[in-house]
């Protein structure tokens, strides 16, 4: 099982550490900046051996460098990615396993935000590091990929256990909130969400880690395939890609 430690570093980006409980190994996920991740790292006297990036932009993997000369650790990337991670040793591709420790997790490819994205799943503990492909009631801007392969990478999310925690690379939940309450004024269950968020926010709390069950209730960015809730936006149902398309462009818009 792993322990995560979620760093609140920039403007609205996360940083996590993770920690095998059974050999005390550690591995830090999409390190924007070091200096933070260091201050951790050293005040819980952590064993770094690892760093894992979901994908090349900077604020993702500016602390690679830095981190990996000062602890000696290995970074682990996407190998069709593999000319735009700084420092990358370990190449893994889609459905690719790995052990952090006793910890074990399998690397989903996740295209759409950034052809070469992915994703880290572990199983057992029922947790997915996504970067950002999926946020809490939102989902990337696509910057390289297309809307077919983010509606395919959104997919393999939604097939997971609906219990799955979904730890993101930023703060981006109430905004996004704003979007989809905007899209369906009238689901209680997400202007509850919202209360509960803005409660959070004011007090500086995160709303991440989501969960799954909730993120196909109430994300937008799930429902390209749901024909009540496109007729209820005023989305005529074409294609999944049309469809999620559309709603892209609304929030990009919004």
């Amino acid at each position: 099982m792993i322990e995560v430690r979620q760093i609140s570093v920039l403007s609205d980006n996360y940083v996590y550490l993770i920690t095998d409980d059974e050999t005390q190994i550690t591995a830090c996920i999409d390190p924007s900046v070091s200096e933070k991740v260091i201050e951790v790292i050293e005040e819980e006297g952590l064993n770094l051996r690892f760093i894992l990036n979901t994908h090349h932009h900077y604020d993702h993997v500016g602390g690679n460098v830095e981190l990996k000369e000062k602890y000696n650790c290995e970074i682990i990337g996407n190998k069709n990615d593999k000319q735009r991670i700084p420092g990358i040793d370990i190449y893994l591709k889609d459905k690719d396993e790995f052990e952090i420790g006793n910890s074990r997790f399998k690397i989903l490819e996740m295209s759409g935000h950034t052809v070469g994205h992915v994703g880290y799943y572990f199983k057992r503990d029922g947790i997915l590091f996504c970067g950002d492909t999926l946020f809490s009631l939102g989902c990337g801007r696509l910057f390289e990929g297309s809307p077919l392969q983010m509606v395919e990478s959104l997919s393999k999310i939604r097939s997971l256990p609906e219990d799955t925690k979904i730890f993101c690379g930023h703060e981006y939940t109430e905004s996004n909130a704003e979007f989809a309450f905007h899209l369906n004024p009238n689901d209680k269950l997400l202007k509850e969400k919202m209360e509960e968020i803005k409660k959070k926010r004011s007090k500086l709390l995160p709303t991440v880690p989501s969960v799954l069950k909730e993120e196909k209730k109430l994300n937008p960015f799930l429902k390209f395939d749901d024909k009540d809730y496109l007729d209820l936006i005023g989305i005529e149902d074409v294609s999944n890609e049309e469809n999620f398309k559309k709603i892209r462009i609304l929030k990009d818009n919004f």
